[in-house]
């Protein structure tokens, strides 16, 4: 059935671009690597990053993983970059694209290593600054109100608190309510709610 709306993006403008690699401050946001293998699947070993993402990840997983991103920007349905410090494995930023809708939604995690130096806040600005730039005019993100580490990269980054998702999300612990963020292009952010 045909839309009456014209799409925000136009298909197919996202894939006749390489993916982008992105440099803000100390981190630089590139494509994934078939040699990220051995750092990415460390990286879901950790404790905290299987709490909040929920899985592990074996070698052959990780080597799916990172073809699978790769795919993914082609087919324009999720543009994700492993996130380097110094030349290491720091951390990951994805954006799950909805095209017609102008929308992307973000998911992030940082290595123990690198937590607390402003790896996370940098990335999730730098795609969201890349994301306005390619036309998205909403970029959203989830995190569980027990990850208060999260709720402060998602203010600093001027993405405003937009209420509570109850039981949002299963993790191996139960489920837990998500607070829901958002920056819209072109929008003053309001007072933030977080605390």
């Amino acid at each position: 059935m045909p839309s009456l709306v014209t799409p925000a993006i136009a298909p197919g403008s996202l894939a006749a671009w390489k993916q982008p690699v992105l440099v803000r401050e100390h981190v630089t946001l590139r494509p994934w690597a078939t040699d990220d293998v051995p750092a990415l699947v460390a990286a879901y070993g950790e404790p905290d990053i299987q709490q909040w993402h929920a899985r592990s990840m074996t070698p052959a997983e990780a080597e799916a993983w990172v073809a699978e991103a790769n795919a993914a920007w082609r087919a324009e349905t999720t543009a994700s970059w492993a996130v380097e410090v110094a030349d290491e494995l720091a951390g990951r930023i994805t954006l799950r694209l909805d095209l017609p809708e102008g929308c992307a939604d973000a998911a992030y995690w940082t290595r123990a290593a690198h937590r607390g130096h402003g790896v996370a806040s940098s990335a999730l600005l730098a795609t969201a600054e890349w994301a306005a730039s390619a036309g998205f005019r909403r970029i959203q993100l989830e995190h569980s109100t027990r990850n208060p580490a999260s709720c402060r990269v998602a203010e600093r980054t001027g993405f405003t608190a937009e209420g509570t998702r109850r039981d949002g999300a299963l993790h191996a612990d139960g489920w837990h309510d998500m607070h829901g963020h958002a920056r819209i292009t072109g929008a003053p952010p309001p007072a933030p709610l977080c605390r």
